[in-house]
């Protein structure tokens, strides 16, 4: 999905003068670059200025239920990112959010993903993505809001349909993420879509699953474009095709009669876990996040 004016990546060259440790250290193209996949110390002993990415843990997809409906994707973790900050010489704890578990069992929703945090002298904190609603007969679970809400389980009989969570909760400007879509009621009952860093999932349908919203692209860690934050898909009956994924690390849901558990989304993406679907009841977990760092060498 092309950048907008309502994306949060910015682009800037950093100022020289650092010098710091910490993570995973890299070079390329004038800048010295460090990621952390798990948590861990940033030494900066001489500041400056840095160019900085916190993705957040993403929630779990939610499972369907035996001859009900499908569950929720789960939403993407809040991604936040900074161009040009200054930080001064200091040991930064660089918090790594864990994705949310996956939904398993009869009508189980899926776990809340876990925050990233880059506690410099404003802590930055990147919000977990929303757990997806698991699938019900007649009374399908809401999605969870989170830094991308997690997507509403599908209904198969009577009943409101579930609603997807809010995104960027809580609200950051640029916004971090955007919110889960409806689960559907009725024949098909597919859940709703997790939503991802650049939109809002999919609704449900009675034909097909609500796809996860995408991320966004960033090139922090190697120079090159790479995406993050997508929402999970949503799992559901056995019309239709899978549901997709969002780009950056959503998992697909699961659909009846096509698997019975669904992958997880991908690690260090901060990419929403997939619905499971009616009959095979499991979702998938979401994936984990990730901080990368970087700044003139």
């Amino acid at each position: 999905m092309p950048l907008g004016a309502n994306k949060v990546v910015l682009f800037a060259a950093s100022s020289g003068g650092m010098e710091a440790s910490g993570g995973t250290e890299t070079e390329y193209s004038g800048y010295k670059v460090h990621t952390f996949l798990t948590t861990a110390n940033f030494v900066v002993a001489s500041g400056g200025e840095i160019d900085f990415m916190v993705v957040a843990g993403a929630g779990g997809g939610a499972s369907g239920g035996i001859d009900y409906g499908g569950g929720g994707g789960g939403g993407a973790g809040g991604l936040r990112t900074s161009a040009a900050y200054t930080v001064v010489p200091a040991t930064y704890t660089i918090t790594v959010g864990g994705g949310g578990g996956a939904g398993s069992g009869d009508f189980v929703n899926g776990g809340q993903g876990n925050d990233s945090v880059a506690p410099f002298d404003t802590s930055i904190t990147s919000a977990g993505g929303g757990y997806g609603g698991a699938g019900q007969e007649t009374s399908a679970n809401n999605g969870a809001a989170g830094g991308s809400g997690g997507g509403g389980g599908g209904l198969q009989h009577t009943g409101s349909p579930a609603t997807g969570g809010a995104g960027n909760t809580p609200s950051t400007s640029p916004a971090q993420g955007f919110a889960g879509a409806d689960g559907f009621r009725g024949t098909g009952f597919f859940g709703g879509g997790g939503g991802g860093a650049s939109e809002v999932g999919e609704t449900g349908s009675a034909s097909v699953g609500g796809d996860g919203g995408d991320g966004l692209q960033n090139l922090y860690r190697t120079g090159s474009n790479v995406y993050y934050g997508g929402g999970g898909g949503s799992g559901g009956g056995s019309q239709g095709p899978k549901s997709a994924g969002g780009q950056g690390g959503g998992a697909a849901g699961a659909r009846t009669g096509a698997g019975p558990v669904p992958a997880p989304g991908t690690a260090n993406s901060g990419g929403g876990g997939g619905g499971g679907a009616e009959q095979y009841e499991y979702g998938s977990a979401g994936g984990s996040g990730i901080v990368v760092i970087r700044y003139a060498s």
